[in-house]
């Protein structure tokens, strides 16, 4: 089944975006915004883009590039922060939209920090930076969801995160996996502005 599927990207990383709609098989009914919005208005913009994209979009694809972050100063994060909030929102004309996060090929070593000994569990960890020095808040709260375990199962986690390589692989498969996070029990915990 086509998922409507929301972009939400930094302009640097626009290529990514264009390969998505371009050239992968993937069963889903674009609602990204294709041209600029012609205004300087930040509030004006945001609601063209929640009225006319995201209102009825049911998965947003955020491409998690190295100018995604929270701490990112140089980089004004406000639209792909509005974005995402607009896309963790469940209310009159807005659905919640399921969240897919693409670590781009030059994050992998940023966000994949291979695997750790845990102190508390004893157990193998695999560490996943998911921070403020690699994305925006509205993911990264969603994404480690606050619990009182040392580690995050699938079901612990609102957002669905996975490489650019595997994505392009198997892009239905995780567009999947963050529709059908709607239903699941964690749609319950999430937070819009953590």
């Amino acid at each position: 089944m086509a998922h409507k599927c929301f972009i939400s990207f930094k302009t640097q990383d626009h290529d990514y975006k264009k390969h998505i709609h371009d050239k992968l098989d993937v069963d889903m009914i674009d609602k990204s915004l294709h041209e600029p919005i012609n205004s300087d208005d930040e509030d004006y913009i945001m609601r063209k883009i929640r009225e006319n994209y995201l209102s009825d979009s049911t998965v947003t694809i955020f491409l998690i590039g190295t100018q995604s972050a929270e701490n990112s100063f140089s980089q004004n994060q406000t639209f792909i922060k509005r974005e995402l909030q607009a896309s963790l929102y469940h209310g009159a004309n807005n659905t919640k939209n399921g969240i897919l996060g693409i670590v781009l090929p030059d994050m992998s070593n940023s966000v994949y920090l291979g695997t750790n000994n845990c102190l508390t569990c004893g157990g193998s960890h695999t560490i996943v930076k998911i921070d403020d020095l690699t994305v925006v808040k509205e993911f990264s709260y969603n994404y480690y969801i606050p619990k009182d375990k040392c580690s995050w199962s699938e079901d612990d986690r609102y957002c669905v995160l996975t490489t650019w390589e595997d994505f392009c692989t198997n892009p239905n498969y995780y567009i999947d996996q963050a529709f059908d996070k709607r239903g699941h029990a964690i749609s319950g915990s999430t937070k819009v502005k953590p």
